[in-house]
């Protein structure tokens, strides 16, 4: 038999999309029965309440489509992992092995990558604070200081004679603009001036070596006309270099003209540190 209050009801919300309160207030009947009466119907679209959490469950679909696991999208999304799990249960999780391996790889690097953060940060810190502590030492470097730190500079990068091949004179290169500039300090220091020596670049084909020789001298204030032409390396396809780009700016050669007698005072002050050490 049919039920006219049941009809009624449902018309109302089927037809009018009326709420529940609505429905009650035009038949009169108590919020229990219109629901029991509803049962089966679905509430009009109006009065659906948005879900907070309507987005985060489809940038969850998302991340499970791209082949995320349920603690990944939990910890990407905070959400806990029974909600993840609820909402992409439905589909499986199916990864291409490269894509697994490369995961697997970025999350340890990751979990790495956390749980050095701390003990990273205390080492930084620490040479940073050694650094300080031992620029600080240095202090004011007089002319004496300057020859014997030259002197030692050139021994170690500078070009000597050998017994079969004498060659008596000042030739030093290097890459540092830190040490370069140390030595055209110590050459200063020993008479020569910046505008006596020349210099040149040494620096792979494939780099701008003119645009290294304008970098070279802005940076260490030398006369751009006492450059001579750049000295071009090979360049092997085998090789794989590291200095390569803007950065790479080659070495830089510095020679001295006429500098026989300051190659002997070289040998002369490594002759003499030599034996101040071995005198104790």
């Amino acid at each position: 038999m049919a039920d006219p209050q049941s009809d009624e009801v449902r018309r109302l919300r089927a037809e009018e999309h009326l709420s529940v309160r609505e429905i009650r207030a035009r038949t009169g009947l108590g919020r229990n029965r219109v629901y029991a009466l509803l049962r089966g119907v679905p509430p009009p679209e109006r009065t659906r309440r948005p879900n907070a959490k309507d987005d985060l469950r489809a940038e969850a679909l998302a991340l499970r489509s791209t082949g995320h696991s349920v603690p990944e999208i939990a910890q990407q999304l905070s959400v806990s992992r029974s909600t993840a799990y609820l909402w992409v249960r439905h589909l499986p999780l199916a990864r291409d092995p490269e894509q697994e391996r490369e995961r697997r790889q970025a999350h340890s690097k990751a979990m790495t990558e956390g749980r050095w953060a701390t003990y990273r940060q205390a080492r930084d810190e620490a040479q940073a604070a050694a650094h300080d502590s031992a620029a600080r030492a240095v202090g004011e470097l007089d002319d004496r200081d300057v020859l014997l730190l030259g002197a030692v500079t050139y021994w170690c990068e500078g070009t000597k004679s050998k017994p079969w091949r004498r060659d008596d004179h000042v030739q030093f290169i290097n890459s540092d603009p830190g040490l370069l500039l140390l030595f055209l300090r110590f050459l200063e220091v020993c008479g020569v001036d910046r505008t006596v020596a020349t210099y040149r670049v040494s620096i792979h084909e494939t780099a701008d070596a003119e645009a290294a020789a304008d970098w070279w001298a802005g940076r260490l204030a030398l006369p751009r006309d006492r450059f001579q032409r750049a000295t071009l390396k090979k360049h092997k396809a085998t090789t794989v270099r590291r200095n390569v780009g803007d950065t790479y700016r080659g070495c830089l050669v510095i020679n001295v003209p006429g500098s026989r007698e300051l190659y002997w005072r070289i040998e002369g002050m490594i002759a003499g540190l030599f034996q101040s050490v071995t005198a104790r």
